[in-house]
C-alpha cells in the first residue's frame, strides 16, 4: 500500500483463484498484460526481494546488490497494471526506504529501453523521489506511447525538475549515448540533489539483439554505468531486473553490471566514440529543461562560437551517417587479482633536500608524511607494496636528452657553492648531491608500477614518490623537478607493450605540466589534459604555455588540453564540472588502455601555493570516475602539494577508492564560480573541433530572434487525462543539425478525449559548422537553395510549416483506452508520412553535410508553435495531401552593423564573379570591403575571407539576404536598406518593392 491502492491490490490477490477465462478478460482490461495463478505471488517475492536488499544495504550488512526478478515493475501504476508489471518494485522500496529508515532523498534511474511511466507518476510531484529515465522514444510511436515520456516533462508542483526524461528517437543507440546522458545529465544532477540511496530500474533490452528495443549498447556499457552509479550515495546502490527479452544478451548485461557491483574493472569499451546526433539533440533539450531547476546545470554566460571541423574527414564523417551495425563481440573476460592496489615508495628519495632553505615548499617529509597516514588507517597494508629501483638511462633518454642526463648525474660530485649555482640556473629549482640519486629512484619506482599493472600482478597504483616531475622539460630542470617520471612512465609503458599504448595523462598539480605538455605535444597516442591555475599567464610556470588554446602540434593537435583557472578557490564543483563537461568525454572518446595521473595535491584545501578548495572527498571522486577507463588500469603518482595535512589526507582518499572502497558521500556548499565555467567553456570551444563528445551544448532561447523553427501540425492521439499530460506519435523527417547545437522546444497542450488539441513541434536547428551529415552549415555556408528566396544557410532563421491533410481536423475523436497511460493504436498508413523533409537543390543534395541520414528521419514530440501570421511565407511545395512552407525570421538589429561601409561609387555588380576563382554562381559580397567571392558550396571562398578579414556581413547575389557571421542569423536593419537596394536595382532595373 505504500505505492498501490488496497483495493488494486485485493483484485491482484484474487487472480490467484480465477480460472483462465477470467485472467483472460482481466488482463484485457489493461495494456500488454497477461495474468496466471502464481501471477500475484510472483510479483510479490519480486518486490520482497528488493525490500530485503534495501533493509541489508541500508542496514550496512552489505554495501550494494542486485535483485535478479520477475516479473518486472517500473510500468506498474497505483491501481493499474501494466506493461507486464503488477507491483512497481522500486518505486514500493523507495517508498519503503523512506518510510522504515528515515532515508530522505532516493534517486531511481531507470534504463530499461521502455519508459517507467508508472514510476514517474507515482512521483512526479515528489521533490524526495528524482527520477532518471532513458528510454526509447520516437516521438511517442514506442510503447507506451506517451506525451509524458518526453523530455518536456519535468514534474509537477513541488516535483518540477525532479523528473527527468532522455528520450531517444532512433534505435541503434550506443554505449557513447548512454554515458554521454548521465555526464551530461545525470551526474551533475545527483551531485546537486545529494541522492543517500540509489534504485535501478535495470531493464536490459537496450543491449544489442535484444528483439524489443533494437538498441547497441553493450554489457562493457552497462558495467560502465553500474560504475558511474557506484560513486553515488556512499555506494549505497540496488539493482532490480526489469525487461530484457534477448535470454544471451540479458545474461551477460546483468554478469557485467554484478561483477562491476563486485568491485570488479570495468571491461574496455569495444566502439566508446561520441555521442550520436540524434543523442546529441535529445541531451541538448532534456538540459534545457531541466536548466531552470538546476544549478549545476547552469553554464557559463560566454557565447560558444560555431568553429569549422579541421581534422574531421570525409571518410570520418561517411562512417557518421552509415548506420550503425552492431558487432558481434566475444564473452567478456575479467582479470583474477592477487592484489588490487600497488604502492611504491623508498625511503631514499628523503636524501633530496634544500642545503639553504630548511622550509621550503618540497620538504622530504612530504612523502614520508603521507606514508605514515596510509599505514595509519590501514591502506598500506591492504596493498601490495613493490620493490623500487633506479630508472635506466635507457629509460630517461626516452624523455630527456643525453647531455641533460649527463649534467645531472655530474651534480653528485659537485661542491656547495657549485650546487647552488647550479640550481640557479634553472627555474625554482635546488639541487643537493643526493638529488641525481632521488630522482632516478623516483621515476624508476613509477616505472616499476606501470610494469606490474600492464603484467595483471596489480590494477592499479599509487606511486608515493618526490622529487616530483611534470615541469620537467626535455633539457632542463624546472619548477622543483628534475626527471619528468610520467612522461618516462608512459613511454616505459609503451616500450612493454609493443606498440603505441594510448595513454591518457590527468594532471590535477595546480600548475601547468609544462613539461608533460612539451614531451607529448605531437604524439595522438599520449593525451594530456591538465587543469591548473594559469590566471592570465602570470601563475607559475607563467607564459602562454598553459593557455586554453594550446592544443599540440602536428599529428598531436587535439591531444593538449588545457584547463585554465584564472583565479583561486576552484574547489569540489569546479572540478567535478570539468570532469564532467570536458574530461569525461574526451576520455571515453580517446579510449585509453592506460591513465596515468600527475596527481599533485596542491589545489586542495590548505596548501600555500595553490590557494583552491579541493577536498579529499573531491580527489576521491575524480579518482572514481576515471577508474571506469582503461580497464581499470590507473597510476596516481605524487606531483605537488605543500600542506603536509592535505596531501596525506588526499592521498589517502585517492587509495581508498583505487582499493575498491565506494567514494565519501560528497556535499557541494555552492555551485560551479562563474569564472571556472568561462575557463571550461572555453576549453571545450576550442577542442570541439578535435572531439565530437563535446559538440553538446547549451542551446540558444526559443524565444529568441532569428531561430530556426520546424514546424508541423498534425492531428493528435488522445491523451490520457490522468498523469501522462497529452500524447502524439509522429513520424517524419527532422532536419538533423548534425553535431550543433539544437533544440525542441516544447510548448505543451493538454488534450484529453473526446476532442484533441492540434499542436505542432517547434525545432531551433542552430548549425555548428562541425555538422557531419546535416544540412548547410549557418556558420560556414552560403549554399543557394534554387527556388527559394534564401539561398544562403537552409537552416538559419528558417521555419518549416506543414498543414494538416483535409481528413484530420482538430476536434476528431479518436477510441478511448480504458487503461490509464495506454495508448489506442493507429493504422501504419494514418501514421507513415506525415512529416516530409524539404527538398534542397541538387548540389546541396551532393554534399555530404546536406544529407539526412535515415534513421535520423524524425521530428520532435508536438508542441506549441508560432503562428503563420508571425512569419513571412517563402515557398509553397506542393504534396498531395498537405503544403509547406518555408520561412525566415530575421535579426533586426545585430552589434556588427558597425562595420557596414559607403557603397563604392562605381555601385555594385551583381554579375561580378568571384575574385578568387572566377565562378559566377552563388556569389557574395562582403559589406565592409566590398569584395566578392563565392559561397561554400562553390569553393568557399567568401567563407575564407570572413575568416581571414574578421568581416561579419555579407549580401547574397543571389536573394539578397544579409547574413552575420558573428550573430550566425540573417539581419534585416536601416542599415543594410541601402545596399540591398543598390543590388536590386543593378539586378532588377528598379527599386526594391518594400525598402522599409
Amino acid at each position: 500500500m505504500l505505492v498501490h491502492s488496497l483495493e488494486y491490490i485485493d483484485l491482484m490477490e484474487t487472480t490467484q483463484y480465477m480460472n483462465e477465462g477470467e485472467l483472460r478478460i482481466l488482463a484485457d482490461t489493461y495494456d500488454s498484460v497477461y495474468l496466471h495463478p502464481n501471477s500475484y505471488t510472483c510479483a510479490c517475492l519480486a518486490s520482497g526481494s528488493v525490500l530485503r536488499l534495501v533493509d541489508a544495504v541500508l542496514g550496512a550488512e552489505i554495501r550494494n546488490g542486485m535483485a535478479i526478478i520477475r516479473p518486472p515493475g517500473h510500468h506498474a501504476q497505483h491501481s493499474l497494471m501494466d506493461g507486464y508489471c503488477m507491483f512497481n518494485h522500486v518505486a514500493v522500496a523507495a517508498r519503503y526506504a523512506q518510510r522504515k529508515h528515515g532515508i530522505q532523498r532516493v534517486l531511481i534511474v531507470d534504463w530499461d529501453v521502455h519508459h517507467g511511466q508508472g514510476t514517474q507518476f507515482t512521483f512526479d510531484q515528489d521533490p524526495s523521489v528524482l527520477y532518471f529515465s532513458i528510454h526509447r522514444y520516437e516521438q511517442g510511436r514506442f510503447w507506451p506511447h506517451l506525451k509524458a515520456s518526453n523530455w518536456s516533462t519535468t514534474g509537477f508542483g513541488q516535483g518540477q525538475g525532479y523528473t527527468i526524461n532522455v528520450p531517444w528517437n532512433q534505435v541503434g543507440m550506443r554505449d557513447a549515448d548512454y554515458i554521454a546522458a548521465f555526464l551530461q545529465i545525470l551526474l551533475p544532477v545527483t551531485l546537486e540533489f545529494q541522492p543517500q540511496l540509489v534504485l535501478v530500474a535495470a531493464g536490459f533490452d537496450a543491449l544489442q539483439g535484444d528483439p524489443k528495443g533494437e538498441m547497441a549498447a553493450t554489457p562493457a556499457g552497462f558495467a560502465q554505468l553500474t560504475h558511474l552509479l557506484m560513486g553515488l550515495a556512499g555506494g549505497r546502490l540496488i539493482l532490480s531486473l526489469e525487461g530484457g527479452y534477448n535470454l544471451r544478451s540479458l545474461a551477460e548485461g546483468v554478469s557485467a553490471s554484478l561483477h562491476t557491483l563486485l568491485g570488479d574493472p570495468c571491461p574496455l569499451l569495444e566502439s566508446p566514440g561520441a555521442p550520436c546526433p540524434s543523442a546529441q539533440l535529445s541531451l541538448s533539450c532534456t538540459l534545457e529543461a531541466l536548466e531552470p531547476f538546476w544549478e549545476v546545470l547552469v553554464r557559463s554566460d560566454e557565447t560558444l562560437e560555431e568553429d569549422s571541423v579541421e581534422g574531421n574527414t570525409a571518410e570520418e564523417e561517411e562512417e557518421e551517417e552509415r548506420p550503425y551495425e552492431p558487432p558481434v563481440l566475444p564473452g567478456l573476460t575479467w582479470p583474477v587479482l592477487q592484489a588490487r592496489t600497488g604502492l611504491v615508495y623508498d625511503q631514499r628519495m628523503m636524501g633530496h633536500y634544500n642545503l639553504w632553505d630548511n622550509h621550503h615548499p618540497e620538504m622530504p617529509q612530504r612523502v614520508s608524511q603521507i606514508m605514515c597516514r596510509l599505514e595509519e588507517l590501514g591502506l598500506a597494508e591492504r596493498c601490495l607494496i613493490l620493490p623500487t629501483r633506479p630508472a635506466t638511462d635507457a629509460e630517461l633518454l626516452t624523455c630527456h636528452s643525453a647531455e641533460y642526463v649527463g649534467r645531472l648525474r655530474a651534480t653528485e660530485k659537485m661542491k656547495t657553492r657549485e650546487l647552488h649555482r647550479e640550481g640557479a640556473s634553472f627555474d625554482s629549482i635546488y639541487i643537493c648531491p643526493s638529488t641525481f640519486a632521488c630522482a632516478k629512484l623516483a621515476t624508476g619506482a613509477t616505472c616499476c608500477l606501470v610494469e606490474a599493472v600492464l603484467a595483471g600482478e596489480v590494477l592499479n597504483g599509487v606511486a608515493v614518490v618526490r622529487p616530483p616531475g611534470h615541469h620537467a622539460e626535455q633539457d632542463a630542470a624546472c619548477g622543483f623537478c628534475f626527471f619528468n617520471s610520467v612522461a618516462v612512465a608512459a613511454r616505459h609503458a609503451q616500450a612493454i607493450s609493443g606498440h603505441a599504448l594510448r595513454i591518457l595523462i590527468v594532471d590535477w598539480d595546480i600548475h601547468h605540466g609544462n613539461g608533460t605538455q612539451h614531451i607529448f605535444e605531437e604524439d595522438p597516442s599520449i593525451l594530456y589534459i591538465s587543469l591548473h591555475r594559469y590566471d592570465h599567464g602570470t601563475f607559475f610556470p607563467m607564459g602562454d604555455e598553459g593557455a586554453s588554446n594550446q592544443v599540440g602540434w602536428a599529428a598531436g593537435m587535439g591531444f593538449t588540453v588545457n584547463v585554465a583557472w584564472n583565479g583561486p578557490r576552484m574547489g569540489d564543483a569546479e572540478y567535478l564540472a570539468a570532469w564532467h563537461r570536458l574530461v569525461l568525454p574526451i576520455a571515453y572518446e580517446f579510449n585509453p588502455e592506460l591513465v596515468l595521473v600527475s596527481a599533485g595535491f596542491d589545489a586542495a584545501w590548505g596548501d600555500p601555493l595553490g590557494g583552491c578548495q579541493l577536498s579529499p572527498e573531491g580527489y576521491a571522486h575524480l579518482t572514481h570516475l576515471l577508474m571506469g577507463l582503461a580497464s581499470g588500469h590507473i597510476i596516481l603518482i605524487l606531483e605537488g602539494g605543500y600542506n603536509l595535512t592535505s596531501i596525506s589526507e588526499s592521498m589517502a582518499a585517492c587509495t581508498r577508492t583505487l582499493l575498491g572502497d565506494p567514494p565519501p558521500v560528497l556535499t557541494l556548499p555552492r555551485p560551479p564560480l562563474s569564472g571556472a565555467l568561462a575557463s571550461i567553456t572555453e576549453t571545450i570551444q576550442v577542442h570541439r573541433r578535435y572531439w565530437r563528445s563535446l559538440r553538446v551544448m547549451k542551446v540558444k532561447d526559443k524565444e529568441g530572434p532569428a531561430s530556426s523553427k520546424l514546424i508541423t501540425k498534425e492531428a493528435l492521439q488522445p491523451a490520457n487525462p490522468g498523469s501522462a499530460k497529452g500524447l502524439t506519435t509522429l513520424e517524419g523527417n527532422i532536419l538533423d543539425t548534425g553535431l550543433g547545437k539544437t533544440t525542441l522546444a516544447s510548448s505543451v497542450q493538454e488534450s484529453t478525449p473526446p476532442q484533441t488539441k492540434s499542436e505542432a513541434a517547434v525545432a531551433e536547428l542552430t548549425q555548428d559548422q562541425s555538422s557531419e551529415g546535416a544540412l548547410p552549415d549557418p556558420a560556414t555556408s552560403e549554399g543557394a537553395m534554387p527556388d527559394l528566396t534564401t539561398s544562403e544557410e537552409a537552416v538559419g532563421g528558417a521555419e518549416l510549416i506543414q498543414t494538416c491533410p483535409a481528413s484530420c481536423t482538430d476536434n476528431q475523436t479518436p477510441p478511448t483506452s480504458p487503461v490509464q497511460g495506454a495508448t489506442p493504436q493507429s493504422s501504419p498508413t494514418k501514421l507513415t508520412g506525415i512529416l516530409r523533409t524539404l527538398e534542397l537543390d541538387n548540389k546541396a543534395q551532393g554534399s555530404p553535410e546536406s544529407q539526412i541520414p535515415g534513421e535520423e528521419r524524425l521530428l520532435g514530440e508536438a508542441a506549441g508553435g508560432q503562428d503563420v501570421d508571425d512569419s513571412v511565407l517563402m515557398q509553397v511545395f506542393g504534396y498531395t495531401d498537405q503544403a509547406m512552407f518555408y520561412a525566415v525570421t530575421p535579426l533586426p538589429w545585430c552589434p556588427h552593423l558597425v562595420a557596414v561601409c559607403p557603397i563604392p561609387e562605381a555601385g555594385l555588380d551583381v554579375t561580378q564573379p568571384c575574385q578568387d576563382c572566377g565562378e559566377f554562381q552563388e556569389n557574395w559580397v562582403c559589406l565592409s570591403c566590398y569584395e566578392v567571392y563565392c559561397s561554400r558550396y562553390v569553393n568557399a571562398h567568401m567563407l575564407q575571407h570572413h575568416e581571414a578579414s574578421g568581416h561579419p556581413l555579407v549580401l547574397s547575389y543571389v536573394d539578397l539576404s544579409t547574413w552575420c557571421y558573428q550573430c550566425q542569423a540573417y539581419v534585416h536593419h536601416q542599415a543594410v536598406l541601402d545596399v540591398k537596394n543598390v543590388a536590386h536595382q543593378n539586378k532588377f532595373g528598379e527599386d526594391m518593392p518594400h525598402s522599409h
